[in-house]
């Protein structure tokens, strides 16, 4: 047991970045070169071991250098070459949604296995910037046990022991280490001296410890001079105190030892808090391109299963595989070079294009096969309209399609200005003249409905250019005033200087929702701070505010109502159109912002007016509460600030469509919506030549969503998709089909239970389904997919990840599997 607790596993390595301060062609050059020198290494010395993470490289040797591929295969085969990180990239470990990491794994694992035929047990993210707290269940989904990681070091979060059980809301366990003097070669007193001080370490705390070598971020890994110095330095100390190794056999030791490590559950934050906000474009079509991606799989798996549409299996792996690359973590962390960016937006541009493509094939296939012939129509002719296929007054099919597993009701603005709509049923719909984007002589109105289309379903609505309908009485009415908006349950007003929301009352809680003017743009000064926010945990140094507001109704309901708030500060125009909806209680904002500041941050602040207050926000997969201190954090697509007050709560959650940065001081919550530091700017020389980041012109979407009770029982979880997740819609004409006018595609009886994705499984015998427990509490649920004629029960953990494998054999039962597809 001494040995055991006084050991140092020097762990050879070459920390790649494929993208920073260099493009990716030339860290695709780089990882050969590498790979190469690791080789060169591995027959030099026969005692050396080599340790590579990230599925992407070995595919890209494997690709333009095929035979030294081969030898890498052997020296997998021979276990001198060990596989760690089963997934794509290092990505960053906070903001990818909880669906991207579970396609690492699968993507990564997979890959590993089919060409080497291991599969990763060490996740590996040593140079991520922060590490949020499901990882141990994502990474045990993944098939990995153990984890590796840096970041935060020890001057950012004090940890009890660098080696501990690492536990999740869900209660999943990894054994996790964290490194210290870096994953290079780099430290105080040079390699000796970090063996040194790592044998120190290992015997005062009574276990083995990890040491890293090799020349990292451009690659290269250990050189000759190193695994020179290794072997004098294991003569002095012995060559059982100081091991050539890999994390695969420290792992294993440490199990078989079974020291008394602590069990931490806690995210591993905080360092880089510049990087949630760094790049706006970027984590806007990262954003976008995962819900894209999800829509594309579940219409092409429907359509497959339905009407034998081929599945674009391909296409929709290619484009994971560009999603996943620009998750790298100074890609997805905005810390890269100007030039880089410029790939990301390819790659993210190819992803988005192929998802479009795939997601169209199969709305319009599924489309064209309902059966929407009406006994008056002969043949299809335009006789009567040039745009639209209605004859006579028998309305034109418009199929609207919603990729989410719950019911949604949303506004619909429909691209033709119309006299009336129904449903398939006939009933009469409530209507709203609204502006189109065209001004195409006269013809610059659409229409808008409010849909109600089925669970991951469909719903024909019937659209007349002349023929009117009477509908039913509008419940909650949009009323709409020169500086307020009102309906049912809430009254909006703005301040007619500032443009800042100076009053919104909660009608059926008979109260304020802020104490203070809501929706403020705040500027804060950042020119203290690097492109990474280096050495920093909060943004609050505030220089200004825009005001000088020019405030103009855009629509006047009855469905909604719109005004839109223009208000600038020095070289920018802060426009944001702020709108209320028949019977709710959500204010909608969709935003355009031309920045032009320089080393500053444009924050929009929200005091909530509660007591105690208490901040929970959206991770991959789950949820965290953290205190509410003013530090810079990371969420996803929603932060709620709630209260309790006499025994009852209250609150109000703040949704985004892309972004990902926000604080939280006592009562007020302040969303990160742009900064402008130096690109790749790690505090050089600022001369005349630099470029800031995120100039000119951005559009993104948020809302407030004011709740009595519960953040768990407002339905913001499923808002927040909604507004991310829109509603679909494909204009069709008059043809008999097998597919009827309305349908659901799933069910689940649990409001607390979502279905993030309904995909081919990938060998190609069945289809996956795949659940999460959204609130922190046990559950049970009977999930039903009506298409595949299948109904069953399960029971959810808090937070837990349920990945469904239903069979093509009808008569085998749906199992449980793993993100990799395994039992």
């Amino acid at each position: 047991m001494k040995s055991e607790g006084s050991k140092v596993h020097l762990i050879g390595n070459a920390h790649l970045d494929p993208v920073w301060l260099w493009r990716w062609q030339e860290g695709y050059a780089e990882i050969k070169a590498t790979f190469r020198s690791a080789l060169d290494r591995l027959e030099e010395f026969p005692d050396f071991v080599f340790t590579c993470a990230c599925a992407a490289y070995y595919k890209w040797v494997e690709e333009n250098a095929p035979e030294m591929f081969a030898e890498i295969r052997q020296r997998v085969a021979e276990g001198r070459w060990v596989i760690t990180g089963g997934w794509w990239i290092q990505p960053d470990c906070n903001l990818p949604s909880g669906e991207s990491f579970a396609r690492h794994g699968l993507y990564g694992q997979r890959y590993f296995l089919e060409k080497f035929g291991v599969m990763a047990r060490v996740g590996y993210n040593v140079d991520s910037f922060g590490h949020h707290g499901m990882m141990p269940q994502l990474l045990k989904q993944c098939g990995m046990d153990y984890y590796l990681f840096m970041r935060p070091e020890a001057h950012e979060k004090q940890l009890p022991s660098d080696l501990f059980w690492w536990e999740s809301e869900d209660g999943s366990r990894v054994m996790t280490f964290r490194l210290s003097d870096s994953y290079g070669n780099w430290a105080e007193n040079g390699l000796e001296g970090k063996i040194t001080r790592h044998k120190e370490r290992a015997e005062a705390d009574g276990h083995a410890y990890m040491s890293f070598y090799g020349v990292g971020n451009h690659g290269g890994g250990p050189t000759v001079a190193n695994l020179r110095l290794i072997k004098e330095i294991r003569e002095q100390h012995g060559l059982e105190a100081i091991q050539l190794s890999s994390p695969n056999r420290y792992f294993e030791e440490m199990v078989r030892f079974n020291p008394p490590v602590p069990v931490i559950k806690d995210e591993m934050q905080r360092h880089a808090v510049g990087c949630y906000s760094t790049h706006s474009e970027s984590k806007a079509s990262n954003r976008r391109s995962e819900h894209r991606l999800l829509s594309a799989e579940k219409f092409s798996s429907y359509a497959n299963l339905l009407l034998g549409l081929p599945y674009p299996t391909e296409p929709i792996k290619q484009a994971w595989e560009n999603v996943m690359f620009n998750q790298f973590h100074d890609i997805m962390g905005g810390c890269s070079i100007k030039e880089a960016f410029e790939d990301v937006r390819e790659f993210y541009g190819e992803a988005l294009s192929l998802g479009a493509k795939s997601l169209n094939a199969a709305l319009q296939k599924l489309s064209w096969s309902i059966d929407t012939m009406k006994p008056e129509v002969k043949s299809l002719s335009k006789d009567k309209d040039w745009q639209l296929w209605e004859q006579d007054d028998l309305g034109t099919p418009l199929v609207v399609f919603n990729p989410l597993s719950w019911e949604v009701v949303a506004p619909l603005h429909i691209n033709r200005k119309l006299a009336s709509v129904t449903d398939e049923s006939g009933e009469p719909l409530s209507i709203q003249e609204v502006r189109a984007s065209r001004t195409n002589a006269k013809d610059k109105w659409d229409t808008m409905i409010t849909a109600r289309i089925p669970a991951f379903g469909y719903r024909v609505y019937w659209v007349y250019r002349d023929k009117e309908a009477q509908p039913p009485a509008l419940i909650g009415a949009v009323q709409v005033e020169a500086y307020a908006l009102e309906n049912n349950k809430i009254r909006m007003e703005l301040d007619p200087e500032t443009g800042y929301i100076q009053r919104l009352f909660d009608k059926n809680a008979n109260r304020d929702v802020f104490n203070g003017s809501g929706a403020v743009p705040v500027v804060i000064n950042e020119l203290h701070s690097d492109t990474w926010g280096h050495g920093l945990s909060q943004y609050r140094d505030e220089i200004g505010r825009f005001a000088d507001a020019e405030v103009k109704v855009l629509e006047t309901g009855p469905l909604r109502g719109t005004i839109r708030v223009t208000s600038r500060y020095k070289g920018s125009v802060l426009r944001q159109d702020i709108s209320l909806s028949h019977d709710s209680s959500d204010i909608q904002v969709r935003v355009k912002l031309d920045w032009r500041e320089q080393h500053a941050m444009l924050k929009l602040a929200f005091p909530v007016n509660v007591e105690q207050p208490r901040a929970v926000s959206e991770i991959p997969y789950g949820f965290i509460e953290r205190s509410a201190v003013g530090d810079e954090v990371p969420g996803q697509q929603w932060v709620d600030i709630s209260g309790i007050e006499a025994q009852s709560t209250y609150g109000m959650a703040l949704l985004n469509d892309s972004k990902y940065s926000y604080d939280v001081l006592g009562n007020e919550l302040r969303m990160t919506v742009v900064r402008s530091p130096i690109y790749a700017d790690h505090f050089g020389e600022r001369d005349d030549h630099v470029e800031y980041m995120d100039q000119g012109v951005h559009e993104f979407a948020y809302t407030l969503s004011p709740h009595t009770g519960d953040w768990r029982d407002s339905g913001i979880v499923r808002k927040a998709y909604e507004l991310n997740v829109p509603l679909l819609q494909i204009w069709e004409t008059y043809h008999k089909g097998i597919l009827p006018q309305a349908a659901e595609g799933i069910i689940i009886s649990s409001n607390h239970v979502v279905a993030s994705a309904f995909k081919p499984a990938e060998s190609g015998d069945g289809w996956i389904v795949r659940c999460y427990e959204t609130s922190g509490r046990e559950t049970e649920a009977v999930i039903a997919v009506p298409a595949l004629k299948r109904e069953w029960s399960c029971k959810f953990g808090k937070c837990e990840i349920k990945t469904f494998l239903i069979p093509s054999d009808p008569e085998a039962a749906v199992k449980e599997v793993n993100f990799i597809e395994i039992e």
